[in-house]
């Protein structure tokens, strides 16, 4: 076996540190994989090659339904980028790795090259259909450091094992053209993909490729529009990347920053609709019912934690388990018990609408809102929080009863709050069951096995409705109005509950202040339509890990830099859900030992205001810095990839915003 290795010395040595450094970028057979020089030579090899990307690039829901961090959801223990001087400048970053794209690069221009030569044995069909996912995962990945850095080296090649070579692949080309990168992958991937090559829709696609095209368009358009005039695009006001030289003199290739947005929203929208017209007719449709007997049946809500994921049309890529093989997990475990620790808070419950279409705090027929049991809530709310929404009372399992595990909990108790262990407390009061199944054989620790959604049709519709709106400012536009009833309707809507017009209608800002989406740039939004097309995105996609995206591009923390925002669950003081817990076990003297929030701040649970000493980062509420939108860049690339390997003002790298240039310090900004 014949292998090009590449030797690292001792970090003393300014030239091999300066190797040790790019070689991230070396598109060399990755070492992990010891893959031989005759390896790539027939379809099943080249299959071998892709599912190694599965795991470690492909996303799926997988554990906690989780948006935690976020204004909808919360975990055990804050985001440290919520608290001042937290989130510092390191001198490394295990996020700036740059692994799978060297790995990517060198499987898919070995696949290529071998291709193109005839030297791969096998069925052309398969061949190109896993060319086309590599092309895929690579575009993925460069995705999802895109989120993190802004930005980025494109790397394709192949480059020499050389200092000059290496430090000149570090360039780091804006951001809007490694999102141009990102498409041309996607749309190169497109042509190799083949429709229906995996009936079980357990491989990447065209229609998956194609949705992802439309999410990163959609990401980089909302980027460019609300960041424009900043330091976090080409061209803003103290971009970092204009002290270049290979980015002195950069020009937008739409013309301006307007008109690459709009190139974005355009893409955008023309993607989502191509799958939204493919998928509009076959949304799973939510029946309204919390299954809790055999014969019980909804489908949408059994979508998301079935074994067999391939009957809902739906989706259009998933992860399958095998308890034989030993391929599990332990998603059922966190459903029986508060999902992992990841609650839903107040504003994520009062984001959704009422059964009747309004807002909770317009005027409704018949009712009134009431949220001081989670039972009042359930009654009325959107069809969708009213089935994921746990219920104490309610059975968690009652299929396969006889099954011998040792983590079902066969009726839903009251919220542990008291218990601040992320493995069965209960965070915010107010806990998910999506993803869970109703079956006690899947509730062994560390041994489910039902499947786990990577993505969903439903995403197209709504990313048309947004773009469209962005590029036309029309409801009446193109199929907005159309997909938005589409997804209503098989979210269990009936009636004028289906039209948005009823929601836009009752809209008032002034009682969605608590609601990050409701803002961008630090003002509040004016324009209805816009926010409850995010509102309707918020609902849909709850758990599903999109939110922290959603609420960057659309630069939603703002506000927090002049406001602190408090985090709250569920309404535990002055109401019947207090006489759920004994007087004496709530302890909410603001000690370190307080296992409460007091009710002098507010009647709702602040799962982070229970330690109101100076211990408490988060005693005062989230506060924000204008740098944490990305990622600080970790100090030992600069000085690895400089000259000298000293004075980090020489590497071609460049800070992100707001970040210093040495190591354990805040954001200046």
């Amino acid at each position: 076996m014949k292998m090009r290795t590449f030797k690292i010395l001792s970090s003393a040595l300014l030239l091999s540190a300066t190797l040790v450094s790019c070689e991230d970028f070396l598109d060399k057979e990755p070492p992990s994989y010891v893959i031989p020089e005759d390896y790539y030579r027939s379809d099943d090899q080249i299959q071998a090659i892709a599912n190694g990307f599965y795991t470690s690039v492909a996303p799926s829901t997988l554990g906690a339904f989780s948006d935690g961090a976020t204004d909808i959801q919360a975990g055990m223990y804050a985001d440290g980028k919520y608290a001042e001087g937290q989130w510092q400048v390191s001198l490394d970053n295990e996020n700036w790795n740059w692994e799978t794209v060297r790995s990517v690069n060198y499987s898919l221009n070995t696949t290529l090259d071998r291709y193109a030569k005839g030297e791969i044995k096998g069925s052309t069909h398969n061949i190109e259909q896993y060319i086309g996912e590599l092309y895929f995962f690579r575009a993925y990945h460069y995705y999802s450091m895109l989120r993190n850095w802004g930005d980025l080296p494109i790397i394709t090649e192949a480059l020499p094992e050389n200092e000059a070579a290496l430090i000149a692949a570090c360039k780091r080309r804006p951001r809007n053209e490694v999102t141009r990168f990102i498409i041309a992958n996607l749309d190169t991937a497109r042509t190799y993909l083949k429709d229906n090559f995996d009936p079980a829709r357990n491989r990447v696609s065209r229609d998956v490729a194609t949705l992802v095209k439309s999410r990163v368009a959609l990401f980089e358009a909302s980027w460019l529009k609300y960041f424009k005039g900043t330091p976090f695009v080409p061209n803003g006001e103290g971009w970092p990347g204009k002290a270049k030289d290979y980015n002195a003199n950069y020009e937008y290739p739409s013309g301006n920053i307007d008109s690459e947005s709009e190139y974005f929203f355009r893409i955008a929208a023309e993607s989502a609709e191509e799958i939204a017209e493919k998928y509009k007719g076959v949304l799973t449709q939510n029946t309204g019912i919390v299954p809790q007997e055999e014969g019980e049946v909804n489908p949408y809500f059994y979508m998301f934690g079935a074994v067999d994921m391939s009957v809902y049309p739906d989706i259009l890529m998933w992860r399958a388990y095998d308890k034989s093989k030993k391929v599990v997990h332990s998603s059922e475990v966190g459903v029986q018990f508060g999902n992992w620790g990841v609650g839903v808070t107040r504003n994520g419950v009062e984001r959704f609408v009422m059964q009747d279409g309004k807002p909770w705090y317009a005027q409704h027929d018949g009712y009134t809102y009431d949220d001081s049991t989670i039972g009042s809530i359930r009654e009325y709310t959107d069809p969708r929080l009213s089935i994921f929404l746990k219920e104490p009372g309610q059975k968690n399992v009652f299929k396969n009863m006889d099954a011998s595990v040792t983590h079902a909990v066969p009726v839903e108790p009251y919220p542990n709050i008291l218990n601040g262990n992320g493995d069965k407390g209960y965070s915010t009061g107010y806990s998910l069951r999506k993803g869970g199944t109703f079956d006690k054989a899947l509730c062994e620790n560390l041994y489910s096995y039902n499947g786990a959604i990577s993505f969903r049709a439903t995403e197209a519709l709504l990313i048309y409705m947004e773009a469209e709106y962005q590029l036309t400012g029309n409801i009446n536009s193109g199929h907005i109005l159309e997909y938005w009833k589409a997804v209503r309707t098989a979210a269990g809507f009936s009636g004028d509950a289906i039209d948005p017009m009823t929601t836009i209608a009752a809209t008032d800002f002034s009682k969605e202040k608590s609601d990050w989406a409701s803002y961008s740039a630090g003002e509040q939004l004016t324009d209805p339509v816009m926010y409850n097309i995010r509102r309707e995105r918020c609902c849909e996609l709850l758990g599903e890990g999109l939110r922290s995206y959603d609420l960057a591009r659309w630069r939603s923390y703002d506000q927090m830099m002049d406001e602190p925002y408090h985090v709250e669950g569920f309404h535990l003081w002055n109401t019947p859900m207090q006489k759920w817990y004994a007087a004496s076990s709530l302890i909410a003297d603001g000690s370190s030992s307080a296992n409460v929030s007091n009710p002098e701040l507010s009647e709702y649970l602040r799962p982070y205001e229970k330690n109101m000493t100076s211990g408490n980062l988060y005693r005062n509420g989230y506060t924000w810095k204008m740098a944490h939108y990305l990622q600080p860049m970790p100090i030992r690339q600069f000085l690895l990839t400089a000259p000298d390997h000293a004075s980090i003002e020489l590497s071609p790298l460049y800070q992100n915003p707001y970040w210093p240039t040495t190591a354990d310090m805040p954001a200046e900004k």
